[in-house]
Parts: structure tokens; C-alpha cells; sequence
């Protein structure tokens, strides 16, 4: 595997053109009844170039934690993945991954594209060739403390309008795979809801009144999405995962960890508090868009585990370093009051893969 600029890709989509060109005359010429030394070579260029152009798709925040699950998950699968980065240092974050293993070697190329996030006509050049698009949507504190910001959920909100904007604009981009948050879908009225399935939606206000700023800005990110999706008619799927977690997970994500885990005591009590390991996460999303081939729209729920005791409690904030000091003196609510998580419907597209633990 090698990460490739955009001059060496611009080289490799000319060289794919032109035997594609070439293809083309040769069909041309046989209908004129001249014969080909070699007549079934040229049609086989033209098969590999459209499976290469199938095959090929672009990933936002693709050095994030997430993203790098979702582009090694892609690579193993075959396809060619290009990565969206906005600074230098992304890029070389990506060649240290490449020398380090951490991203998995791989004859597909892994193809480095600069682009801005605010700028509709520049995500629309990145994605221009692809046909899909990955929005991973991973955004970094600049102040570092509050793991996240109200007006970070206003940045989340803005850019992914522009990039299903991009999408829709975007000839070669047929599908759109959005990481939401379970967050987007748990917090509303606990007598409103008993079961949080793919069809619940968190209450903007609740979010508001409580300040849970990566709540809102996932909700607001998601809910732009969809309406730019179903007005503009390109395939939309949604994936709203628990917490993510995997190998030293708190510090290579440190702002969506911290920032998901704020209101983590009553999520607990509500019996909503559940985490996802990230490969796993990667391999969801890889299906969902290979799904998306048979469905139309589609949004999931997505989580491994949920946090029922308050020892599995006390193991997370020990690895996350949760305030439990108000747990004990607020017991959990009985279960006949609490919430309950169904991850069904991403259960049955999974179940050939993974033994699923769905509450229904």
C-alpha cells in the first residue's frame, strides 16, 4: 500500500481513461468487422475500470480513531479509499500510520486529498470520482477542555450540510454513509419512550436545557442530512453507535469520549449508557453501504454492550475518569421504568458476521 497525492492520482484516473478509450475503439472497430489478435483483452480493461471505479470511495476525518477502523475495513474489503485532509499535518499523521502498520497494508491505494470542510465546491472536487462518501465526522476541541462546545455543535451542523450538499451535486457520488450518535436518539422524555430503536430522535430542547452539546450537535448534524438527502434523491444511511471504544480509546479520542460521556450518570440510570468497539463499528459501516446497493434510506442504532451494574459503571469512568460519586446516591430507576436499547434492525443485516446482543 502507498498513500498517493493527487498528482499521482490525477496520472492513474488518465491511464484508466485512456484504456478505457481504447476499449471503446475496439468495440467499434469489431462492429466494423475487424478482428483483434487478442479480442477479449480490451473489454477486460473496460470490466476492471468499472470495478475500480465501484470500488472507490472517500472518507472524511479519515486519521481519526474512527476513521482509520473505517479505512483499513474498506482496504481489506477491496476498495480505494481517498482520505480528506485539511492541514499538512494530516497527511503526515497518514504516512506514519503507513510506516507504523497501524493502517493495514493493502494492494488498493490509499489517496490523500486536501479539501475544506466549509466549502461546498472543494468537498465536491475530493468526492469528485468516488461512489461513496463516508462522513465520519470526528471534530477537535481547540480549547481542550470541555471535550466539546456549543459552538462546536454549530461547526458539526455546518459542515455536514456542506458535505451532503457535495454529495448531492457530486455526479459520481451515489451513496452517503453519516456517523451520528446514539446520543441523537436517547434523550428525550423517559415516560415519552420505552424502547430506543433507529426511529427515536433526541428532544432538541432537552439537549439545550442540559447543555449536552455533542447531543445537539449530532442531532442537528443528522437531521440536516436527512432533508438534503430526500430533497436532493442521492441514498443516505445513518449509523448512531454508543460510545466508541477499542484500544487506548480515551487517548486517541479523547474529545468524543469525554464529550459523549457528559449526562453518563443518568444515561446509566436509564439503562442507555452502551459502547461500541470500533472494528466492529468499522465492519457496520462497510455493510451498511454495501446494503445500500438493495435498500433506500436507512438509519441504525449501533452498540455491543450496555452498561447495566455499577461495577461495569465503575470499570468505564476508572478507564475515562467519570465522576461516580453522584451514582450510589442516586440508584438506578427500577426496570420497569427504565429505557430499553434495540439494535435489531443492524442486527439482522450483521447476523452473518456477528452474534448481535439486541434488548429485543
Amino acid at each position: 500500500m502507498g498513500i498517493v497525492c493527487p498528482d499521482e492520482s490525477k496520472r492513474i484516473e488518465i491511464e484508466e481513461f485512456r484504456l478505457m478509450l481504447l476499449s471503446n475503439a475496439a468495440v467499434h472497430r469489431r462492429k466494423a468487422g475487424d478482428e483483434f489478435r487478442n479480442p477479449g483483452h480490451l473489454p477486460s480493461a473496460v470490466q476492471h475500470h468499472r470495478e475500480l471505479e465501484e470500488k472507490k470511495v472517500c472518507v472524511t476525518s479519515g486519521v481519526s480513531f474512527h476513521g482509520v477502523a473505517i479505512v483499513n475495513q474498506l482496504l481489506f474489503r477491496g476498495y480505494s479509499v481517498r482520505v480528506i485532509v485539511e492541514k499538512q499535518e494530516d497527511l503526515e499523521t497518514l504516512r506514519e500510520m503507513e510506516i507504523t502498520g497501524e493502517m493495514r497494508q493493502s494492494v488498493n491505494t490509499v489517496e490523500a486529498v486536501m479539501a475544506n470542510l466549509n466549502d461546498i465546491e472543494s468537498l465536491s472536487q475530493a468526492f469528485n470520482g468516488c461512489r461513496g462518501v463516508f462522513h465520519t465526522a470526528a471534530f477537535v476541541d481547540p480549547a481542550g477542555l470541555s471535550g466539546y462546545s456549543k459552538s462546536m455543535a454549530e461547526v458539526e451542523a455546518s459542515v455536514s450540510k456542506n458535505v451532503t450538499q457535495a454529495c448531492a451535486i457530486t455526479a459520481s457520488v451515489r451513496n452517503c454513509v453519516l456517523t451520528s450518535s446514539l446520543l441523537a436518539c436517547v434523550w428525550q422524555d423517559i415516560n415519552s419512550s420505552r424502547t430506543i430503536d433507529h426511529e427515536c430522535w433526541s428532544d432538541e430542547s432537552i439537549c439545550i436545557n442540559n447543555k449536552l452539546w455533542y447531543a445537539l450537535g449530532k442531532l442537528k448534524a443528522e437531521r440536516i442530512a436527512w432533508n438534503i438527502a430526500r430533497e436532493s434523491g442521492f441514498k443516505l444511511a445513518t449509523i448512531c453507535p454508543g460510545l466508541v471504544t477499542g484500544p487506548d480509546f480515551l487517548s486517541r479520542n479523547p474529545t468524543s469520549t469525554i464529550a459523549y460521556l457528559k449526562g453518563a450518570q443518568e444515561m446509566f440510570r436509564n439503562g442507555v449508557l452502551a459502547t461500541v468497539d470500533v472494528n466492529r463499528l468499522a465492519v457496520e459501516h462497510v455493510m451498511v453501504f454495501e446494503e445500500m446497493k438493495n435498500t433506500g434510506y436507512s438509519r441504525y442504532i449501533s452498540f455491543d454492550r450496555v452498561i447495566r451494574s455499577e461495577e461495569e459503571f465503575e470499570k468505564l469512568a476508572r478507564e475515562t475518569g467519570i465522576d461516580t460519586r453522584t451514582i450510589r446516591s442516586n440508584s438506578r430507576t427500577n426496570s420497569s421504568s427504565s429505557m430499553k436499547l434495540s439494535n435489531a434492525k443492524l442486527c439482522r443485516l450483521m447476523s452473518t458476521i456477528y452474534r448481535c446482543n439486541s434488548e429485543l
